[in-house]
């Protein structure tokens, strides 16, 4: 009886160490915790190397400890908390911002934008209520896109909504 063993060449051995290199990295990256389907062994032709998943190790968990808080205090300043200012706008802002945003669709009635006075298309949207109004017109709803952006700000958009409702009131 002998040991011989079928010896692999250089290149095959090349070939499969690194295949096993890609296929442990591309495992441990993947980033979820649960085990492959993948079946547990690597075939080359006649050649079959099988590898062995590693257990995993469950890192231990980190427990940062409560900052003490101190019972006694000396004096209790408390500091005003500053509420955002409201923008101030021109009086004509929101004829502006139609005129120069609104009024593509508005005046046309693209994409069923309610057309700039017709009290028979804005009558549905006004039973919503005005702040309905302004949420949608700022962050977008059904076919309008939202109006809010780095050159229009939120204030500028009410206004807006505000001088369409005017002109069917």
């Amino acid at each position: 009886m002998s040991n011989k063993q079928p010896r692999m060449s250089f290149g095959k051995w090349t070939l499969s160490v690194f295949s096993i290199s890609a296929l442990l990295a591309l495992s441990a990256c993947s980033g979820d915790n649960t085990t492959a389907e993948e079946p547990a062994a690597v075939s080359e032709s006649a050649d079959a190397v099988a590898v062995e998943p590693a257990p995993l190790v469950a890192e231990p968990e980190v427990v940062t400890p409560e900052p003490a808080v101190e019972s006694e205090v000396s004096e209790a300043i408390e500091e005003p908390v500053a509420e955002a200012e409201p923008e101030v706008l021109a009086a004509d802002a929101g004829a502006k911002l139609y005129e120069a945003q609104c009024k593509m669709c508005h005046a046309q009635g693209l994409l069923e934008a309610p057309k700039y006075g017709d009290k028979a298309a804005w009558a549905a949207r006004l039973t919503k209520g005005k702040d309905t109004l302004h949420m949608h017109s700022a962050k977008g709803f059904n076919k309008m896109p939202a109006q809010v952006t780095d050159k229009v700000s939120e204030a500028q958009v009410y206004a807006a909504v505000d001088y369409m409702i005017a002109a069917v009131s």
